[in-house]
Order: C-alpha cells, then sequence, then structure tokens
C-alpha cells in the first residue's frame, strides 16, 4: 500500500511539506517500506486519505533517507506519525511521556480519522497540544529510548 501514498525522500523535500501545507494536518510516516508494521499503517493511511483529503496531507518519509529529521523527532521506533499544521509541530497527549509523535500502527481506520479530527479543530482554534481521542488500549505502549 505504500505506493498509493507521496514520498518524501530527502530533508528538503520534508522542509517543503512543512512550509508549504497551509489549513490541512500534515502527517508524516516516519519508517520503511518493507517494514511488515509500516505497511500496516501504509494501509490505514491510504484507505482513509481520500476522505481526510480537505483536512489532511499525508506523506511517507523514509527513516534511512532523513537522518537529520530521525535523529531530531528522536524516532528510535518504527513507525513514527509526526502531525504539522501550518509549519507548527502539533504534539498530542496520547497518555504517555512522548507528545510528539505517535508510535506504532493505528487499531483502525477510524481511530487515526478521529485523531486527524482532533488536530485540525484543535489546531484551527490555535493550539499546540491536543487530547488523543483514541481509546488508550488501543495506543501501543513502547518504553522511550532517550539517547545522549
Amino acid at each position: 500500500m505504500s505506493f498509493l501514498l507521496p514520498k518524501l525522500t530527502s530533508k528538503k523535500e520534508v522542509d517543503q511539506a512543512i512550509q508549504s501545507t497551509a489549513e490541512k494536518v500534515l502527517v508524516l510516516r516516519f519508517g520503511r517500506d518493507e517494514d511488515p508494521v509500516c505497511l500496516q499503517l501504509d494501509d490505514i493511511l491510504s484507505k482513509t486519505s481520500s476522505d481526510l483529503s480537505k483536512m489532511a496531507a499525508i506523506y511517507l518519509v523514509d527513516v534511512d533517507r532523513t537522518p537529520v529529521y530521525t535523529h531530531y523527532f528522536d524516532i528510535s521506533y518504527i513507525p513514527s506519525t509526526v502531525f504539522f499544521f501550518n509549519g507548527q509541530h502539533m504534539k498530542v497527549d496520547y497518555g504517555s511521556p512522548d507528545h510528539t509523535k505517535f508510535v506504532g500502527s493505528f487499531k483502525t481506520k477510524q481511530d487515526f480519522i478521529d485523531l486527524i479530527e482532533v488536530i485540525y479543530r484543535g489546531a484551527m482554534r490555535g493550539k499546540l497540544i491536543v487530547q488523543s481521542p483514541i481509546d488508550p488500549k488501543n495506543i501501543p505502549k513502547y518504553d522511550l529510548l532517550y539517547q545522549d
């Protein structure tokens, strides 16, 4: 399913997407095309992209081709999904210590759709952090690795 979504393959392309995506949630999925969990997430993203086209722009970012962003967002697990709105990094409180990204795959298409709607509505009201609408039992649990 990865082939159905546009890919960003360099820091320059990621920068351009962040700067040029206006009035929509920018969804950046960091991962690898051949990773099974990334493929599962890509399936959900591609199936919802047309439904969310007025609210979100979804891109796939290869972690090996964008080491600057992989390091910047401290991506130690893939897939990791990062959200922006009008060039501003949007944070989400998932009930975990990390509000900067969603780690793992969404359990259902509806979980992803609900999250995009909450981020979009919050961003339109000027919020930089929103509360996750996803049932906590549907959020993958990971131990965070902090690298010096």
